[in-house]
């Protein structure tokens, strides 16, 4: 007897100097019931992204083995000797097509000339295709790897054609004039044309409308206020132009400052309610049934992620008022950590660790479960600043220098790497409460392919127990991001896998 005592106080030294959980050893650790019901289901994934604002423009011109590097962690969809992804497999990628501020230098209003952007229309009418540059490397970087969906997005129309010949608006009031628009519009086709010539990549959508409700008068960076009768005329320029050109990118509409302006009216009269605005039959703006445009409403969810319960509510809201308008989806488009979220976390500062990334993943899961979000995409890709605002961070050189990773990046691709598109969101309940804080959970069928992400932000490891309906699931792997792993690849032991403490986890099976 105390040779077996012994031999188990040793196995509980090596176990605890390996940092695992002793109480599973001992059988205490609190387990977890998680129904799946994949005959419930939801919305269909169109694409997981991010955006190649503002650093692209210079990393992508860095030099081959660290920019390769850099497109490797967005868009690879290889893995290790071991099985864990190279990268996180993102399936979208979205291009800023600049107004033209760079080429306008200090004369433009922007001071910060990481903000700036390059435009392909010169002062003459002409067009230059060797302009963003660095930009164009990664579009055909990421085309490379695998990414089959392009958006191309401006912040503000061509300095040509504003009304204060720069990026920015004054006042807050539109900085294009309605005479314009055609022009906007003549320049977007030739743009569509033009980045597919020098780089066999073609926009599979064009968002001409950033963040319509504010100000943008700072000059802070590119960008343009419209109210939704702007947004709408500048629309239907667009659809006109590409019509007539035989363009098939689609229109993205709405690209919403926060969630709440697509079915409220806010605090920006005549720039809320947008999902009621372009696509009721009978509204004033209605575009809905454009043959340009997308039936797909865009938003962002800044200062709408926490509370957690606040967040959950305001986006039923939006699913319903989605749900109400037939074929129509909603896209979360952009989103990092900003503001003091209600105190939970603060966008200021770097965290290249599990916090952000945790907080990261409880965003996506809401945004997915709640607000049924067929697309969610990040902001800044890469970031040169002291904010949570990338997911890969670089020093501010333009010519070269470091890079790091952080977990927000990781966390991203317990999404990105394994729900696809064409990825259906089924059912997935918690059914029991023992933990300190809920375990998030959200379930996806993709043909044969199943998919569940597990988010657990306790202090405890936590065994989840899947109990699924209506199919069998032969589980294969088990990937995991902490403080400790990035998508490290496990064998998933079937339906009861451990969720390590304060992790995200990805199941991969097949349905049988």
């Amino acid at each position: 007897m105390m040779i077996l005592r012994s031999i188990i106080k040793n196995i509980l030294l090596v176990i605890t100097a390996l940092g695992l959980n002793t109480s599973f050893v001992n059988g205490q650790i609190k387990a977890v019931a998680i129904n799946i019901n994949l005959s419930k289901t939801y919305q269909t994934i169109s694409n997981f992204g991010a955006s190649d604002a503002w650093a692209c423009q210079f990393v992508g011109n860095w030099p081959n083995d660290k920019r390769n590097k850099i497109a490797d962690l967005f868009f690879s969809r290889d893995t290790y000797t071991d099985g864990s992804p190279k990268g996180i497999g993102l399936s979208l990628w979205r291009f800023n097509i600049g107004a033209g501020s760079a080429q306008q230098a200090d004369q433009s209003g922007i001071k910060d000339e990481w903000r700036r952007a390059e435009s392909f229309l010169n002062n003459d009418g002409s067009y230059n295709w060797q302009n963003q540059a660095g930009q164009v490397w990664f579009l055909k970087a990421a085309k490379k790897r695998g990414v089959n969906q392009f958006l191309g997005f401006n912040n503000s129309p061509p300095v040509q054609f504003t009304i204060n010949g720069k990026a920015y608006a004054s006042g807050g009031k539109v900085n294009i004039s309605a005479d314009k628009y055609d022009a906007f519009a003549s320049y977007l086709a030739r743009v569509v044309k033009g980045v597919e010539q020098v780089s066999k990549v073609k926009f599979d959508y064009i968002s001409p409308v950033n963040e319509p409700q504010w100000d943008w008068s700072d000059g802070g960076q590119e960008g343009c206020p419209y109210n939704n009768a702007e947004v709408a005329g500048l629309v239907k320029s667009i659809n006109k132009e590409f019509v007539n050109n035989k363009i098939s990118s689609k229109i993205l509409i709405g690209e919403a400052g926060s969630l709440n302006y697509l079915f409220t009216a806010g605090d920006k009269p005549g720039k809320g309610l947008q999902i009621n605005d372009f696509f009721r039959d009978g509204s004033a703006n209605y575009i809905g049934n454009l043959p340009g445009v997308t039936k797909t409403i865009a938003a962002h969810s800044y200062f709408t992620t926490s509370p957690m319960a606040t967040a959950i509510k305001a986006r039923k809201v939006l699913a319903d008022s989605v749900a109400a308008v037939k074929g129509l989806d909603f896209w979360q488009s952009e989103y990092c950590i900003l503001g003091d979220n209600a105190g939970e976390i603060d966008g200021n500062k770097r965290d290249l660790g599990i916090d952000a990334a945790l907080y990261l993943a409880s965003v996506i899961h809401t945004d997915l479960t709640a607000a049924n979000a067929s697309a969610w995409q990040w902001w800044t890709a890469i970031s040169a600043y002291d904010y949570k605002d990338g997911l890969i961070y670089i020093d501010k050189n333009k010519t070269d220098g470091n890079f790091y990773t952080s977990k927000m990046l990781w966390a991203m691709g317990n999404y990105s790497r394994f729900i696809g598109p064409g990825a259906i969101r089924v059912d997935a309940e918690v059914t029991s409460a023992v933990t300190v804080k809920p375990l998030l959970v959200s379930a996806f069928k993709n043909g044969k392919n199943f998919t569940a992400v597990i988010i657990n932000p306790n202090a405890d490891d936590v065994a989840a127990n899947l109990n699924i309906s209506n199919a069998n699931i032969k589980f294969s792997s088990a990937y995991t991001t902490s403080q400790a792993d990035e998508l490290k690849a496990n064998k998933a032991t079937g339906v009861r896998n451990v969720v390590p403490a304060r992790s995200i986890i990805t199941l991969t099976g097949i349905i049988k």
